[in-house]
Protein backbone atom coordinates (compact mmCIF):
# COMPACT_ATOMS: atom_id res chain seq x y z
CA UNK A 1 0.00 0.00 0.00
CA UNK A 2 1.30 3.43 -0.79
CA UNK A 3 1.71 6.77 2.34
CA UNK A 4 -0.91 9.50 3.07
CA UNK A 5 -0.85 13.24 2.05
CA UNK A 6 -3.17 14.66 4.48
CA UNK A 7 -4.01 18.14 4.39
CA UNK A 8 -6.17 20.36 7.07
CA UNK A 9 -8.46 22.75 6.00
CA UNK A 10 -10.01 25.38 8.87
CA UNK A 11 -13.37 26.16 7.61
CA UNK A 12 -14.82 27.48 11.19
CA UNK A 13 -12.62 31.05 12.35
CA UNK A 14 -13.78 31.97 15.87
CA UNK A 15 -15.15 35.66 16.37
CA UNK A 16 -12.26 37.72 18.22
CA UNK A 17 -12.92 38.06 21.98
CA UNK A 18 -14.45 34.03 22.13
CA UNK A 19 -12.35 32.36 24.49
CA UNK A 20 -11.25 28.83 24.50
CA UNK A 21 -13.92 28.19 27.76
CA UNK A 22 -16.83 29.90 25.66
CA UNK A 23 -16.10 27.19 22.89
CA UNK A 24 -17.90 24.34 24.64
CA UNK A 25 -21.18 26.12 24.95
CA UNK A 26 -21.44 26.20 21.11
CA UNK A 27 -23.51 23.78 19.37
CA UNK A 28 -20.03 22.42 17.06
CA UNK A 29 -22.11 20.36 14.31
CA UNK A 30 -24.65 22.74 13.57
CA UNK A 31 -22.21 25.21 13.04
CA UNK A 32 -20.55 22.57 10.82
CA UNK A 33 -23.60 22.05 8.62
CA UNK A 34 -24.01 26.16 8.46
CA UNK A 35 -25.47 26.86 4.44
CA UNK A 36 -22.08 29.32 4.29
CA UNK A 37 -19.90 26.37 5.44
CA UNK A 38 -21.29 23.62 3.24
CA UNK A 39 -21.11 26.03 0.16
CA UNK A 40 -17.50 26.96 1.08
CA UNK A 41 -16.32 23.12 1.91
CA UNK A 42 -18.03 22.30 -2.00
CA UNK A 43 -16.50 25.58 -3.71
CA UNK A 44 -13.08 24.48 -2.20
CA UNK A 45 -13.61 20.82 -3.36
CA UNK A 46 -14.33 22.00 -7.36
CA UNK A 47 -11.47 24.19 -7.55
CA UNK A 48 -9.17 21.97 -6.25
CA UNK A 49 -10.29 18.46 -7.48
CA UNK A 50 -8.12 18.55 -10.36
CA UNK A 51 -5.02 19.48 -8.80
CA UNK A 52 -5.92 16.80 -6.15
CA UNK A 53 -6.59 14.02 -8.63
CA UNK A 54 -4.47 15.26 -11.53
CA UNK A 55 -8.09 15.09 -14.12
CA UNK A 56 -7.97 16.79 -17.11
CA UNK A 57 -4.14 17.87 -17.32
CA UNK A 58 -0.92 16.33 -18.11
CA UNK A 59 0.03 14.99 -14.37
CA UNK A 60 -1.77 11.78 -14.32
CA UNK A 61 -2.51 9.77 -18.14
CA UNK A 62 -2.36 5.70 -18.01
CA UNK A 63 -4.39 3.12 -19.52
CA UNK A 64 -6.58 0.99 -17.39
CA UNK A 65 -8.61 -2.26 -18.28
CA UNK A 66 -12.18 -0.78 -17.62
CA UNK A 67 -15.06 -2.91 -17.78
CA UNK A 68 -17.36 -2.60 -20.51
CA UNK A 69 -20.42 -4.53 -18.98
CA UNK A 70 -21.17 -2.93 -15.68
CA UNK A 71 -25.35 -3.22 -15.86
CA UNK A 72 -25.11 -6.70 -16.42
CA UNK A 73 -22.58 -6.95 -13.65
CA UNK A 74 -24.43 -5.35 -11.26
CA UNK A 75 -27.88 -6.67 -12.10
CA UNK A 76 -26.69 -10.58 -12.11
CA UNK A 77 -27.49 -12.60 -9.15
CA UNK A 78 -24.67 -14.96 -9.33
CA UNK A 79 -21.84 -12.92 -9.94
CA UNK A 80 -20.38 -15.83 -12.00
CA UNK A 81 -23.10 -16.31 -14.14
CA UNK A 82 -22.13 -13.27 -16.01
CA UNK A 83 -18.79 -13.05 -18.10
CA UNK A 84 -17.19 -9.92 -17.17
CA UNK A 85 -15.68 -7.91 -20.10
CA UNK A 86 -12.70 -5.53 -20.38
CA UNK A 87 -11.03 -3.54 -22.51
CA UNK A 88 -7.75 -1.09 -22.42
CA UNK A 89 -8.61 2.88 -22.00
CA UNK A 90 -6.83 5.82 -21.87
CA UNK A 91 -7.77 7.41 -18.17
CA UNK A 92 -6.57 10.93 -17.09
CA UNK A 93 -6.36 11.21 -13.34
CA UNK A 94 -8.39 9.33 -10.38
CA UNK A 95 -11.40 10.04 -8.24
CA UNK A 96 -12.74 10.14 -4.85
CA UNK A 97 -15.13 9.87 -1.79
CA UNK A 98 -16.75 12.32 0.15
CA UNK A 99 -17.52 11.16 4.07
CA UNK A 100 -19.43 13.13 5.47
CA UNK A 101 -21.04 13.15 9.44
CA UNK A 102 -24.78 12.64 8.86
CA UNK A 103 -27.35 11.82 6.20
CA UNK A 104 -28.62 15.22 6.48
CA UNK A 105 -25.52 16.44 5.86
CA UNK A 106 -24.87 14.68 2.63
CA UNK A 107 -28.19 15.70 1.42
CA UNK A 108 -27.17 19.36 2.14
CA UNK A 109 -23.50 18.37 0.54
CA UNK A 110 -25.11 16.79 -2.71
CA UNK A 111 -27.63 19.85 -3.04
CA UNK A 112 -25.22 22.19 -2.97
CA UNK A 113 -22.97 20.36 -5.32
CA UNK A 114 -25.98 20.69 -7.83
CA UNK A 115 -26.29 24.25 -7.72
CA UNK A 116 -22.17 24.67 -7.65
CA UNK A 117 -21.68 22.62 -11.14
CA UNK A 118 -24.84 24.21 -12.55
CA UNK A 119 -23.14 27.15 -12.39
CA UNK A 120 -20.00 25.88 -13.41
CA UNK A 121 -20.76 23.33 -16.49
CA UNK A 122 -17.48 23.58 -17.43
CA UNK A 123 -16.55 22.01 -14.77
CA UNK A 124 -17.89 18.65 -15.93
CA UNK A 125 -17.97 16.62 -12.37
CA UNK A 126 -19.98 14.08 -11.92
CA UNK A 127 -21.64 13.34 -7.88
CA UNK A 128 -22.91 10.57 -6.95
CA UNK A 129 -24.08 9.92 -3.55
CA UNK A 130 -25.47 6.72 -1.45
CA UNK A 131 -26.64 5.40 1.80
CA UNK A 132 -29.16 3.29 3.13
CA UNK A 133 -30.27 3.94 6.75
CA UNK A 134 -29.35 6.30 9.78
CA UNK A 135 -26.19 5.55 10.80
CA UNK A 136 -25.85 5.27 14.36
CA UNK A 137 -23.58 8.46 14.85
CA UNK A 138 -22.55 7.56 18.15
CA UNK A 139 -18.46 6.93 18.46
CA UNK A 140 -17.70 3.29 19.09
CA UNK A 141 -14.25 3.96 21.66
CA UNK A 142 -12.27 2.13 18.99
CA UNK A 143 -13.32 4.30 16.25
CA UNK A 144 -15.35 1.49 13.86
CA UNK A 145 -17.31 2.55 11.26
CA UNK A 146 -21.22 1.22 11.51
CA UNK A 147 -21.48 -0.77 8.31
CA UNK A 148 -24.70 0.13 6.29
CA UNK A 149 -27.23 -2.50 4.73
CA UNK A 150 -26.75 -2.20 0.77
CA UNK A 151 -29.61 -4.34 0.77
CA UNK A 152 -32.76 -1.76 1.13
CA UNK A 153 -33.20 1.30 1.99
CA UNK A 154 -36.49 0.43 4.58
CA UNK A 155 -34.76 1.57 7.79
CA UNK A 156 -34.96 5.27 5.91
CA UNK A 157 -37.24 7.89 6.79
CA UNK A 158 -39.42 9.39 4.41
CA UNK A 159 -37.37 12.40 3.66
CA UNK A 160 -34.15 11.06 3.51
CA UNK A 161 -35.35 8.45 0.79
CA UNK A 162 -37.04 11.15 -1.17
CA UNK A 163 -33.50 12.87 -1.89
CA UNK A 164 -31.82 9.67 -2.41
CA UNK A 165 -34.16 8.99 -4.56
CA UNK A 166 -33.74 12.00 -6.80
CA UNK A 167 -29.59 11.54 -6.52
CA UNK A 168 -30.83 8.23 -8.25
CA UNK A 169 -32.66 10.01 -10.35
CA UNK A 170 -29.26 11.79 -11.67
CA UNK A 171 -27.43 8.95 -11.67
CA UNK A 172 -29.69 7.00 -14.28
CA UNK A 173 -29.24 10.29 -16.39
CA UNK A 174 -25.41 9.88 -15.83
CA UNK A 175 -25.27 6.24 -16.98
CA UNK A 176 -28.68 5.32 -19.06
CA UNK A 177 -29.66 2.65 -16.34
CA UNK A 178 -32.83 2.52 -13.83
CA UNK A 179 -32.69 1.61 -10.36
CA UNK A 180 -34.30 3.78 -7.56
CA UNK A 181 -34.40 2.84 -3.53
CA UNK A 182 -37.18 -0.30 -4.07
CA UNK A 183 -34.98 -3.52 -2.37
CA UNK A 184 -34.80 -5.17 -5.54
CA UNK A 185 -33.07 -1.97 -7.52
CA UNK A 186 -31.23 -0.71 -4.40
CA UNK A 187 -28.85 -4.10 -4.13
CA UNK A 188 -28.15 -3.07 -7.84
CA UNK A 189 -27.63 0.26 -7.29
CA UNK A 190 -24.89 -0.01 -5.00
CA UNK A 191 -23.22 -2.76 -7.29
CA UNK A 192 -23.11 -0.30 -10.32
CA UNK A 193 -21.78 2.19 -7.72
CA UNK A 194 -19.07 0.07 -6.82
CA UNK A 195 -18.20 -1.04 -9.98
CA UNK A 196 -18.39 2.56 -11.55
CA UNK A 197 -15.91 3.95 -8.90
CA UNK A 198 -13.74 1.00 -9.78
CA UNK A 199 -13.87 2.51 -13.04
CA UNK A 200 -13.34 5.75 -12.78
CA UNK A 201 -16.91 6.82 -14.02
CA UNK A 202 -18.02 8.73 -11.13
CA UNK A 203 -15.88 11.72 -9.92
CA UNK A 204 -17.35 11.93 -6.19
CA UNK A 205 -19.32 9.82 -4.16
CA UNK A 206 -20.74 10.99 -0.92
CA UNK A 207 -20.88 8.94 1.57
CA UNK A 208 -22.07 8.37 5.28
CA UNK A 209 -20.86 5.00 6.32
CA UNK A 210 -20.96 3.18 3.01
CA UNK A 211 -17.73 2.25 1.03
CA UNK A 212 -15.49 3.25 4.48
CA UNK A 213 -14.14 -0.13 4.79
CA UNK A 214 -13.62 -2.96 2.62
CA UNK A 215 -13.91 -1.06 -0.57
CA UNK A 216 -10.82 -1.03 -3.19
CA UNK A 217 -10.65 0.91 -5.99
CA UNK A 218 -7.09 1.31 -7.88
CA UNK A 219 -8.37 4.41 -9.58
CA UNK A 220 -9.66 6.23 -6.29
CA UNK A 221 -6.39 8.82 -5.19
CA UNK A 222 -8.44 11.45 -2.56
CA UNK A 223 -10.64 11.09 0.27
CA UNK A 224 -12.50 14.46 1.56
CA UNK A 225 -13.49 14.47 5.02
CA UNK A 226 -16.23 15.84 7.37
CA UNK A 227 -16.71 13.66 9.37
CA UNK A 228 -15.56 12.61 12.77
CA UNK A 229 -13.43 9.71 12.57
CA UNK A 230 -10.80 7.92 14.78
CA UNK A 231 -8.62 4.99 15.82
CA UNK A 232 -9.80 1.88 13.16
CA UNK A 233 -12.40 3.58 11.56
CA UNK A 234 -10.03 6.20 10.50
CA UNK A 235 -7.30 3.92 9.51
CA UNK A 236 -9.98 2.09 7.20
CA UNK A 237 -11.38 5.30 5.84
CA UNK A 238 -8.11 6.57 4.82
CA UNK A 239 -6.81 3.31 3.50
CA UNK A 240 -9.97 4.01 0.47
CA UNK A 241 -7.39 6.02 -1.01
CA UNK A 242 -3.77 4.37 -1.36
CA UNK A 243 -4.38 0.84 -3.21
CA UNK A 244 -1.73 0.77 -6.13
CA UNK A 245 -2.31 1.45 -9.43
CA UNK A 246 0.60 2.99 -11.14
CA UNK A 247 4.00 5.27 -11.04
CA UNK A 248 1.66 7.75 -10.92
CA UNK A 249 -0.29 6.99 -8.23
CA UNK A 250 1.74 7.36 -5.37
CA UNK A 251 0.31 8.47 -2.13
CA UNK A 252 -3.48 8.76 -1.30
CA UNK A 253 -5.08 12.53 -0.72
CA UNK A 254 -6.49 12.79 2.22
CA UNK A 255 -8.24 16.27 2.61
CA UNK A 256 -9.84 16.84 6.38
CA UNK A 257 -11.90 19.64 6.32
CA UNK A 258 -12.16 18.95 10.35
CA UNK A 259 -9.06 18.62 12.60
CA UNK A 260 -8.36 15.37 12.99
CA UNK A 261 -4.36 15.72 13.48
CA UNK A 262 -4.56 14.09 16.92
CA UNK A 263 -6.98 11.23 15.97
CA UNK A 264 -4.63 10.74 12.84
CA UNK A 265 -1.36 10.68 15.34
CA UNK A 266 -3.52 8.46 17.41
CA UNK A 267 -4.74 5.64 14.90
CA UNK A 268 -1.17 5.78 13.31
CA UNK A 269 0.09 4.54 16.04
CA UNK A 270 -1.70 1.47 17.00
CA UNK A 271 0.60 0.26 13.95
CA UNK A 272 3.26 -0.46 16.70
CA UNK A 273 6.33 1.54 15.35
CA UNK A 274 7.60 4.50 16.60
CA UNK A 275 8.85 4.89 13.07
CA UNK A 276 4.97 4.87 11.27
CA UNK A 277 4.35 8.54 11.12
CA UNK A 278 7.50 9.23 8.57
CA UNK A 279 6.46 5.79 6.40
CA UNK A 280 2.82 6.10 6.48
CA UNK A 281 2.10 9.88 5.70
CA UNK A 282 3.88 12.30 3.63
CA UNK A 283 5.71 14.83 4.51
CA UNK A 284 5.63 18.61 4.23
CA UNK A 285 5.97 20.63 0.98
CA UNK A 286 9.31 21.95 2.09
CA UNK A 287 10.64 18.79 3.03
CA UNK A 288 9.99 17.80 -0.66
CA UNK A 289 10.84 21.31 -2.37
CA UNK A 290 13.91 21.69 -0.30
CA UNK A 291 14.92 18.54 1.05
CA UNK A 292 14.95 16.46 4.74
CA UNK A 293 17.26 13.92 6.78
CA UNK A 294 14.73 11.25 8.13
CA UNK A 295 14.42 9.14 10.54
CA UNK A 296 17.26 6.90 10.15
CA UNK A 297 19.45 10.00 9.08
CA UNK A 298 19.39 9.22 6.03
CA UNK A 299 19.75 12.88 4.08
CA UNK A 300 17.09 13.22 0.61
CA UNK A 301 18.14 15.87 -1.83
CA UNK A 302 14.97 18.47 -2.29
CA UNK A 303 13.28 19.67 -5.66
CA UNK A 304 15.89 22.73 -5.66
CA UNK A 305 18.89 20.53 -5.48
CA UNK A 306 17.75 17.86 -7.81
CA UNK A 307 17.07 20.70 -10.11
CA UNK A 308 20.56 22.37 -9.65
CA UNK A 309 22.22 19.36 -10.13
CA UNK A 310 20.36 18.78 -13.57
CA UNK A 311 21.43 22.38 -14.92
CA UNK A 312 25.27 22.61 -13.51
CA UNK A 313 26.03 18.82 -14.68
CA UNK A 314 23.83 18.33 -17.92
CA UNK A 315 23.63 21.41 -19.32
CA UNK A 316 21.14 21.51 -22.79
CA UNK A 317 24.67 22.55 -24.67
CA UNK A 318 25.87 19.45 -23.92
CA UNK A 319 23.33 17.74 -25.34
CA UNK A 320 23.04 19.97 -28.42
CA UNK A 321 27.24 19.47 -28.87
CA UNK A 322 26.45 15.87 -28.46
CA UNK A 323 29.57 15.69 -25.90
CA UNK A 324 27.67 13.27 -23.12
CA UNK A 325 29.18 9.78 -22.60
CA UNK A 326 27.12 6.65 -22.33
CA UNK A 327 27.66 6.54 -18.68
CA UNK A 328 26.44 10.37 -18.19
CA UNK A 329 23.86 9.77 -20.57
CA UNK A 330 22.44 6.79 -17.54
CA UNK A 331 23.31 9.27 -14.93
CA UNK A 332 21.25 11.94 -16.87
CA UNK A 333 18.32 9.03 -16.81
CA UNK A 334 18.64 8.31 -13.37
CA UNK A 335 18.18 12.34 -12.10
CA UNK A 336 15.67 13.57 -14.27
CA UNK A 337 13.96 10.24 -12.81
CA UNK A 338 14.41 11.42 -9.11
CA UNK A 339 13.06 14.84 -10.78
CA UNK A 340 10.06 13.64 -12.04
CA UNK A 341 9.04 11.53 -9.60
CA UNK A 342 9.43 14.39 -7.39
CA UNK A 343 7.33 17.01 -9.34
CA UNK A 344 4.86 13.87 -9.14
CA UNK A 345 4.41 14.52 -5.50
CA UNK A 346 4.79 18.48 -5.58
CA UNK A 347 2.19 19.43 -8.13
CA UNK A 348 -0.27 17.98 -5.50
CA UNK A 349 0.83 20.79 -3.09
CA UNK A 350 -0.71 24.20 -3.67
CA UNK A 351 2.41 26.23 -2.56
CA UNK A 352 4.08 24.15 -5.82
CA UNK A 353 1.52 26.28 -8.51
CA UNK A 354 3.21 28.66 -10.64
CA UNK A 355 6.66 27.06 -9.88
CA UNK A 356 9.76 28.29 -12.16
CA UNK A 357 12.46 26.64 -10.67
CA UNK A 358 12.78 24.53 -13.98
CA UNK A 359 11.27 26.70 -17.12
CA UNK A 360 8.46 24.82 -19.24
CA UNK A 361 10.76 24.92 -22.74
CA UNK A 362 13.88 23.55 -20.45
CA UNK A 363 11.61 20.84 -19.27
CA UNK A 364 10.19 20.12 -22.95
CA UNK A 365 13.96 20.09 -23.99
CA UNK A 366 15.29 17.84 -21.32
CA UNK A 367 12.24 15.97 -22.09
CA UNK A 368 13.30 15.54 -25.89
CA UNK A 369 16.95 14.51 -24.50
CA UNK A 370 15.58 11.82 -22.20
CA UNK A 371 13.36 10.19 -24.94
CA UNK A 372 16.07 10.27 -27.01
CA UNK A 373 18.31 8.36 -24.81
CA UNK A 374 15.35 6.14 -24.07
CA UNK A 375 15.16 5.50 -27.98
CA UNK A 376 18.70 4.88 -28.39
CA UNK A 377 19.62 2.09 -25.74
CA UNK A 378 15.69 0.45 -25.56
CA UNK A 379 16.13 -3.18 -25.90
CA UNK A 380 12.94 -4.27 -26.05
CA UNK A 381 9.25 -3.16 -27.01
CA UNK A 382 7.76 -2.54 -23.90
CA UNK A 383 5.10 0.21 -23.41
CA UNK A 384 5.72 1.76 -20.22
CA UNK A 385 8.71 1.74 -18.10
CA UNK A 386 11.57 -0.01 -18.46
CA UNK A 387 14.87 -1.33 -17.04
CA UNK A 388 18.24 -0.66 -18.80
CA UNK A 389 21.12 -2.62 -18.01
CA UNK A 390 19.48 -3.52 -14.55
CA UNK A 391 20.54 -0.37 -13.40
CA UNK A 392 17.89 2.60 -15.18
CA UNK A 393 14.22 2.89 -15.20
CA UNK A 394 12.64 4.93 -17.23
CA UNK A 395 9.34 6.68 -16.14
CA UNK A 396 7.32 6.90 -19.22
CA UNK A 397 4.39 7.19 -17.14
CA UNK A 398 5.68 10.57 -15.31
CA UNK A 399 6.94 11.62 -18.63
CA UNK A 400 2.96 11.47 -19.71
CA UNK A 401 2.46 14.28 -16.66
CA UNK A 402 4.16 17.13 -18.72
CA UNK A 403 2.88 15.97 -22.33
CA UNK A 404 1.92 18.05 -24.89
CA UNK A 405 -1.36 17.52 -26.62
CA UNK A 406 -2.46 17.74 -30.04
CA UNK A 407 -4.33 20.08 -29.20
CA UNK A 408 -1.55 22.57 -27.67
CA UNK A 409 0.14 21.88 -31.15
CA UNK A 410 -2.66 23.42 -33.00
CA UNK A 411 -2.74 26.48 -30.83
CA UNK A 412 0.95 27.29 -32.12
CA UNK A 413 0.24 26.56 -35.55
CA UNK A 414 -2.67 29.32 -35.43
CA UNK A 415 -0.18 31.55 -33.77
CA UNK A 416 1.83 30.53 -36.48
CA UNK A 417 -0.55 31.17 -39.39
CA UNK A 418 -1.69 34.64 -37.30
CA UNK A 419 1.92 35.78 -38.23
CA UNK A 420 1.51 35.59 -41.49
CA UNK A 421 3.62 32.33 -41.44
CA UNK A 422 6.57 34.77 -41.00
CA UNK A 423 7.29 33.94 -37.08
CA UNK A 424 10.14 31.33 -36.92
CA UNK A 425 10.65 31.46 -33.18
CA UNK A 426 6.85 29.46 -33.08
CA UNK A 427 7.74 27.31 -35.41
CA UNK A 428 11.02 26.18 -33.04
CA UNK A 429 8.54 26.22 -29.99
CA UNK A 430 6.80 23.37 -31.97
CA UNK A 431 9.90 21.42 -32.79
CA UNK A 432 10.61 21.51 -29.59
CA UNK A 433 7.29 20.72 -28.11
CA UNK A 434 7.11 17.43 -30.58
CA UNK A 435 10.61 16.33 -29.11
CA UNK A 436 9.92 16.36 -25.76
CA UNK A 437 5.94 14.12 -25.60
CA UNK A 438 5.81 10.69 -25.94
CA UNK A 439 2.17 11.13 -27.65
CA UNK A 440 3.13 13.68 -30.70
CA UNK A 441 6.80 12.14 -31.91
CA UNK A 442 4.94 9.39 -34.42
CA UNK A 443 3.25 12.08 -35.24
CA UNK A 444 5.61 14.47 -36.63
CA UNK A 445 5.77 14.13 -40.52
CA UNK A 446 2.11 14.75 -40.30
CA UNK A 447 2.64 17.98 -38.42
CA UNK A 448 5.11 18.90 -40.33
CA UNK A 449 3.97 18.31 -43.59
CA UNK A 450 0.40 20.01 -42.74
CA UNK A 451 2.58 23.17 -41.61
CA UNK A 452 3.83 23.05 -44.92
CA UNK A 453 0.62 23.45 -46.44
CA UNK A 454 -0.82 26.28 -44.64
CA UNK A 455 -1.21 29.71 -46.03
CA UNK A 456 -3.28 33.17 -44.98
CA UNK A 457 -6.09 32.13 -46.35
CA UNK A 458 -6.18 28.42 -44.19
CA UNK A 459 -8.77 27.56 -40.82
CA UNK A 460 -6.51 25.65 -39.26
CA UNK A 461 -8.97 23.21 -37.72
CA UNK A 462 -11.34 22.52 -40.21
CA UNK A 463 -8.17 22.10 -42.80
CA UNK A 464 -6.47 19.89 -39.81
CA UNK A 465 -9.39 17.67 -39.76
CA UNK A 466 -9.50 17.42 -43.53
CA UNK A 467 -6.16 16.63 -43.91
CA UNK A 468 -6.19 14.04 -41.46
CA UNK A 469 -9.10 12.32 -42.46
CA UNK A 470 -7.77 12.28 -46.00
CA UNK A 471 -4.11 11.31 -45.03
CA UNK A 472 -5.58 8.42 -42.78
CA UNK A 473 -7.89 7.09 -45.39
CA UNK A 474 -5.02 6.77 -48.01
CA UNK A 475 -2.36 5.46 -45.73
CA UNK A 476 -5.04 2.50 -44.61
CA UNK A 477 -5.28 1.74 -48.21
CA UNK A 478 -1.85 1.63 -48.99
CA UNK A 479 -1.14 -0.26 -46.01
CA UNK A 480 -4.33 -2.41 -46.77
CA UNK A 481 -2.69 -3.58 -50.38
CA UNK A 482 0.47 -4.05 -49.54
CA UNK A 483 -0.42 -6.56 -46.83
CA UNK A 484 -3.06 -7.93 -48.65
CA UNK A 485 -5.61 -7.63 -45.71
CA UNK A 486 -9.32 -8.01 -45.99
CA UNK A 487 -10.42 -4.47 -46.54
CA UNK A 488 -13.61 -4.22 -45.05
CA UNK A 489 -12.53 -5.84 -41.92
CA UNK A 490 -8.98 -4.03 -41.62
CA UNK A 491 -11.43 -0.79 -41.78
CA UNK A 492 -13.84 -1.96 -39.02
CA UNK A 493 -10.92 -2.98 -36.81
CA UNK A 494 -8.84 -0.40 -36.87
CA UNK A 495 -12.60 1.91 -35.84
CA UNK A 496 -12.91 -0.39 -33.12
CA UNK A 497 -9.58 0.26 -32.35
CA UNK A 498 -9.94 3.96 -32.54
CA UNK A 499 -13.10 3.49 -30.28
CA UNK A 500 -11.58 1.61 -27.80
CA UNK A 501 -7.91 3.86 -27.32
CA UNK A 502 -6.17 0.66 -28.19
CA UNK A 503 -4.95 -1.77 -30.54
CA UNK A 504 -5.60 -5.10 -29.96
CA UNK A 505 -2.93 -7.57 -31.59
CA UNK A 506 -4.70 -10.77 -30.10
CA UNK A 507 -8.07 -12.89 -30.50
CA UNK A 508 -10.04 -13.18 -33.54
CA UNK A 509 -10.87 -9.73 -34.71
CA UNK A 510 -7.20 -9.76 -35.81
CA UNK A 511 -7.06 -13.03 -37.27
CA UNK A 512 -10.16 -12.01 -39.22
CA UNK A 513 -8.62 -9.37 -41.31
CA UNK A 514 -5.35 -11.20 -42.38
CA UNK A 515 -4.80 -12.29 -45.62
CA UNK A 516 -5.15 -16.15 -46.18
CA UNK A 517 -1.79 -18.54 -46.06
CA UNK A 518 -1.21 -21.35 -48.49
CA UNK A 519 -1.91 -24.73 -47.20
CA UNK A 520 0.54 -26.65 -49.23
CA UNK A 521 3.55 -24.84 -47.41
CA UNK A 522 4.32 -27.92 -45.65
CA UNK A 523 5.79 -28.06 -42.36
CA UNK A 524 6.11 -23.93 -42.07
CA UNK A 525 3.15 -23.02 -42.72
CA UNK A 526 2.06 -21.98 -39.12
CA UNK A 527 5.31 -20.20 -39.01
CA UNK A 528 4.55 -18.40 -42.28
CA UNK A 529 1.29 -17.33 -40.74
CA UNK A 530 2.82 -16.36 -37.65
CA UNK A 531 5.48 -14.20 -39.69
CA UNK A 532 2.91 -12.84 -41.45
CA UNK A 533 0.58 -11.75 -38.31
CA UNK A 534 4.17 -10.08 -36.54
CA UNK A 535 3.94 -7.90 -39.96
CA UNK A 536 0.53 -7.02 -39.87
CA UNK A 537 1.05 -6.09 -36.01
CA UNK A 538 3.98 -3.84 -36.56
CA UNK A 539 2.28 -1.88 -39.51
CA UNK A 540 -1.02 -1.51 -37.79
CA UNK A 541 0.52 -0.11 -34.66
CA UNK A 542 2.63 2.22 -36.48
CA UNK A 543 -0.65 3.59 -38.03
CA UNK A 544 -2.61 3.34 -34.88
CA UNK A 545 0.03 5.63 -33.11
CA UNK A 546 0.91 8.36 -36.08
CA UNK A 547 -3.28 8.97 -35.76
CA UNK A 548 -4.85 8.21 -32.58
CA UNK A 549 -5.65 11.41 -30.92
CA UNK A 550 -5.62 13.43 -34.02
Amino acid sequence: VLPFRIDYIKTIKMKDGVKDKDVAGIDKENALSAPERISAVVSYIIKHFDQKTKRNTNSGKYEFRALTNIKDVAKARDRNSVQEEKSLKHLSGFNSMFCVQSIETAIKYYNEFKKQLAEHPEVNLKVGMIYSFGANEAEDQNGFVDDENSDDTSGLDVVSRDHLESAIKDYNAYFKTDYDTSADKFQNYYKDVSLRMKNKELDILIVVNMFLTGFDATTLNTLWVDKNLKMHGLIQAYSRTNRILNSIKTFGNIVCFRDLSEQTDEAIALFGDKDAKGTILLRSFDDYYNGFTDEKNKYHKGYTELVDELLNKFPLDSFRENVITQEAKKEFVMLYGAILRMRNILTTFDQFEGDNLLLINDLQDYQSHYLDIHTEIRSDDKAEKENINDDIVFEMELIKQVDINIDYILMLVAKYHDSNCQDAAILVDIKKAIGGSIELRSKKDLIEDFISQINASSDIQKDWTEFINKKKAEELESITQELKLKPEETKAFIENSFRDGTLRTTGTDLDKILPPVSRFGGGNSGTNRGAVKRNVIEHLKAFFEKYFGT
